[in-house]
Order: structure tokens, then C-alpha cells, then sequence
């Protein structure tokens, strides 16, 4: 098929890139990109006409101060912003002819495309198809969806809805579910899918919390008999203690859910809680790494928000950083892909937060994850993974083991 791709940036390109594959595939983005697989083209106008299927994956983004890589529980509820969008699909409906399928792949809160999205395309069809894509695996997740979301007027799901289910089984490794319903169900499918793994971080983080506190608890022990609960909670996915939940997109996606119960007036807020549990837990950490520094530098080991990305927004480092701050303590981040020069060797307490075999486990990564540096005898090493090998000239801490008075 003849495909326009509409925003071709750092998560667009991926997609757009993995489509070409199998079809004709243009892509246009408003800042300069190249690719040795798609088509560039100049203009706006240039990817939409001829084409059959016309995706659109810009922004919708949250006013950079609720990012998540430092508290934002205190800041008022806000919704995304929804000017990019609407500015898009306005243009694009300039171009677009009645023969045409216009797919929003954007994220946004439930209502908004039936109150003010759709209104600005008239002149073709329109889908509301959100993806379960993350940084770092675009290729493998968008070829292996846990299912595919696709929002019609009504939910039918022939016509523009089989059509687009066609389209992605010429590209699909797996055979994933086809998820098809309103606009307002399918918005919700997306920001409640990512508001669930908040929640699920959050009380498998509470259980590391509850370690050390407690004493004489492995929180593997404990997570890994949960995880394989299937029949009544759910798979093992996101059910390691570690690091707490990251990004740019579900932190926002939590802070928006916010807005929209009280919007709704339903009357109590989950999402404050999850989001105020996510910020605590940061700070145990912190005051753990603090309490136990021995008078030693910190470095934390890992600034993005996970590893193998260079990108900042919503990072958890960045989060225990702010509070470490707060304590009296600069941390010195070591990380290849975010910082200028990384030392051939540190000596201090040193917080691992990038496991990318925890991290990428999913889709087949079983690599242990390297050292961005040599770390010295006499460091102490907090490892809220549990994976770094005890060692005899290096005091190991796995952070949420509390057996055998290992803390």
C-alpha cells in the first residue's frame, strides 16, 4: 500500500521505518530527518496525497515540569496538550480526499477525539489506532503488540477497522489481538494499559519498601510467587522490584488520569496515589543510598530514564537524584549516552539503575548489563535489581534483600 507517515521523530521513524518493509511508505516530520528506507518528503502535502492510509504520530505533550524526574504530585491536574494535533490533522485534511484513511496514533485522554479531534478531519475517514510501543524496542514491539488498539465512531469493526487489521498482519511477527472499539474506549484502552503498569511498579516496589523496613524478606521470593499467580492477578511483566516507573509517557499519562477524574467528579483519585507512591518510593531510596553512603561519593549508575536511550524525560535516576539533593548530597551520574565524558573508574556508593536484561527481557534481550566504568575496590555498590554478583573488595547491597541480615 501507498502510506503517508506524519511525524517521523524519535518514536515515528521506527514505525515508520518497520511499515516499509512490506509497503510505499513517505514520511514528513517539520524538522530536518533522512532515512535510507522510507521517502522524506518536503512538504506536509507531499506525504498525504496519493497515499492510502495517512498515519499520524505527533505529540501531545504535558507542560515539561510534570515530567516525573522530580515530584509533581503537588502541581495542579492537567490535561495533554492538544494544540499540535489539532494543527496537524487540520492540514491534513486540506489535502486528504474522501477515498483516504487518516490513523491518529497519538495519546489522548478519553472524549477527546469524538469532542474535538475528529471535527478537523471532514474530508476523509478517521481511525483512533494508539500503539504499546516503548524507546529502546520500537522495531520489536511494534511487530509484536500485546494487541492491536483500533477506535471507530461506533466500534464497527468491518469496513476502516478491517482494513487497518489487513494492513498490520502483513507486518506482524506475532499473532496479536485485534482490539477493536469507540474512540472512547480505545483512548481508554491506551491510558489505562500504562496506568495499570504504574500501579503495578508501585506495589511491587512497595514490597522492596516493605523489605527493608521489615527485615528477613527477599522481594524476589515474594514477587516472583505473584508473578506467577495468573489465575487471579496477572502475567510476570513489570513484576520485579527495582527502579521505580519511568518515561515520557506514563508519568504524564497518570498526571493527565488526574485531571480527568476531576473532570469527572468521580469522587476519589487512584492516580494521585500511584503517582504520590512513586515519589515516596523514590525517596526511600534516596535516604537508604544516604544512610548507608559511609562517607563516600554517590554516583548513580544509569541518568537516562532506562538504558540504551539517551533520553531524560521522566527519569527515576533523576527523581532519587532530586531527593538525594534535597539530603545534602550532589550525585555524579554515570552514563555513556547522556553525560560528555565517563570516568575510567569511580570509587563511592554507587546506585545500578540501568538493568537492560530486566528492562528488554521481554523481547529477547538476555544480555547482563555492563558496566559504563570500572568501579574500585572499597565502593559500595546498591543494587535494587539484585543481579550484580557479591564480591569480596566491593561491599554489594541488594537493594529489597533483607535475609540473612544482608543489609
Amino acid at each position: 500500500m501507498n502510506v503517508g507517515f506524519i511525524g517521523v521523530g524519535k518514536l515515528g521513524m521506527a514505525c515508520a521505518e518497520t511499515m516499509a518493509t512490506k509497503h510505499n511508505v513517505t514520511g514528513y516530520d517539520i524538522y530536518p530527518v533522512t532515512s535510507d528506507k522510507i521517502t522524506i518528503a518536503s512538504t506536509l502535502q507531499e506525504a498525504v496525497e496519493g497515499k492510502e492510509l495517512i498515519f499520524i504520530a505527533v505529540q501531545t505533550p504535558h507542560d515539561p515540569i510534570y515530567g516525573g524526574d522530580r515530584p509533581i504530585t503537588h502541581l495542579k491536574n492537567k490535561d495533554f496538550d492538544y494544540t499540535v494535533v489539532n494543527d496537524v490533522l487540520r492540514q491534513v485534511n486540506e489535502f486528504a480526499k474522501p477515498e483516504q484513511l487518516v490513523v491518529l496514533i497519538s495519546t489522548v485522554l478519553p472524549g477527546t477525539t469524538r469532542r474535538e479531534l475528529k471535527n478537523n478531519i471532514t474530508n476523509a475517514r478517521f481511525i483512533y489506532n494508539p500503539y504499546l510501543i516503548a524507546m529502546g524496542s520500537v522495531e520489536w514491539d511494534m511487530v509484536n503488540p500485546e494487541m492491536v488498539i483500533i477506535g471507530t465512531e461506533d466500534g464497527s469493526e468491518t469496513g476502516d477497522a478491517k482494513l487497518l487489521t489487513d494492513f498490520y498482519n502483513t507486518i506482524m511477527e506475532n499473532n496479536p489481538r485485534y482490539v477493536v472499539g469507540t474512540w472512547d474506549e480505545a483512548e481508554c484502552i491506551k491510558v489505562f494499559y500504562n496506568t495499570f503498569i504504574s500501579a503495578k511498579i508501585g506495589i511491587v516496589n512497595m514490597i522492596q519498601d516493605v523489605a527493608i523496613k521489615q527485615g528477613n524478606i527477599d522481594v524476589d521470593v515474594v514477587t516472583n510467587a505473584l508473578a506467577n499467580s495468573t489465575m487471579r492477578i496477572m502475567g510476570p511483566k513489570y513484576m520485579t522490584a527495582g527502579m521505580g516507573d519511568a518515561g515520557p509517557c506514563h508519568p504524564r499519562d497518570n498526571i493527565a488520569l488526574r485531571y480527568l477524574a476531576e473532570e469527572l467528579d468521580l469522587g476519589y483519585d487512584l492516580f494521585d496515589v500511584i503517582m504520590k507512591a512513586r515519589e515516596q518510593q523514590a525517596k526511600n531510596m534516596a535516604r537508604f543510598i544516604y544512610d548507608n553512603r559511609e562517607g563516600l561519593p554517590v554516583f548513580i549508575h544509569g541518568k537516562a530514564y532506562k538504558p540504551n536511550v539517551t533520553y531524560l524525560e521522566g527519569s527515576y535516576s533523576l527523581l532519587v537524584g532530586y531527593y538525594l539533593q534535597e539530603m545534602g548530597i550532589t550525585p555524579t551520574y554515570i552514563d555513556p549516552l547522556t553525560e560528555p565524558t565517563v570516568p575510567d573508574s569511580i570509587m563511592g556508593v554507587i546506585l545500578l539503575a540501568h538493568n537492560q536484561q530486566i528492562t528488554y527481557g521481554y523481547s529477547g534481550v538476555t544480555d547482563n548489563q555492563n558496566l559504563y566504568c570500572r568501579i574500585d575496590p572499597g565502593s559500595i555498590i546498591i543494587d535494587p535489581w539484585r543481579k550484580y554478583p557479591q564480591t569480596g573488595n566491593i561491599k554489594v547491597i541488594h537493594y529489597g534483600n533483607t535475609r540473612n541480615n544482608q543489609i
